[in-house]
């Protein structure tokens, strides 16, 4: 359906898509493309990263099931060249190590496959801001409620905040204590915490 607010440029930002279903690459590439980013999409992490070496992107889109080198991999591999590019991370389902993971590498956001526009959108967003960069994308979009009512399985998102909530718990309140045992940067921590208390939860 047309949408007047969603067909603007939002960026001229270097996107980088990497995922190996190649009917959600090409959504993908369709959506971020119309949105104004300079798109380069590729199927495995091996290509994403020899690109990169050769032009480095702003941000990137992945996969976290990909071949041979997953999400993660690619994106260690990707900051080797550019450390401060931004990643948002596509995932099937929630894991606590890979929630893990996600705090060590300061992802901007995970989402769970099928994502909804307005969520990549969102992410989008962060990930611009992070940059420096000024976006154009609409931040009064309404909250999606295409999950099942009732489902159980939490988001890593999710997980990654409950690990760092129950840290901070666990050492009162105490942030340094808290950076040390999660192996983060008070400053990775610092920004956990300002995002939590933008979104209402209470910080011990």
């Amino acid at each position: 359906m047309p949408d007047g607010n969603h067909h603007r440029p939002v960026s001229t930002a270097r996107l980088l898509i990497v995922e190996d279903d190649p009917r959600l690459r090409e959504l993908l590439v369709r959506m971020t493309t119309e949105w104004g980013f300079r798109v380069t999409a590729v199927w495995s992490g091996e290509e994403a990263t020899r690109l990169n070496r050769e032009a480095p992107f702003d941000l990137a889109i992945l996969d976290y099931h990909l071949p041979r080198m997953n999400g993660m991999q690619t994106l260690r591999a990707l900051r080797e060249t550019t450390p401060d590019l931004q990643a948002v991370v596509l995932t099937a389902h929630a894991d606590l190590g890979v929630a893990k993971e996600a705090i060590h590498l300061d992802v901007v956001e995970f989402l769970t496959k099928p994502c909804q526009r307005n969520e990549l959108e969102q992410a989008l967003d962060r990930a611009l801001r992070r940059k420096g960069h000024t976006p154009d994308i609409p931040l009064d979009l309404p909250p999606s409620h295409d999950s099942a009512p009732g489902q159980p399985a939490k988001t890593l998102e999710e997980s990654e905040r409950d690990l760092i909530l129950q840290s901070l718990e666990r050492n009162h309140g105490n942030r340094a204590a808290a950076a040390r045992e999660l192996g983060i940067t008070r400053r990775t921590l610092h920004n956990k915490i300002n995002i939590y208390q933008s979104q209402g939860f209470a910080i011990p």
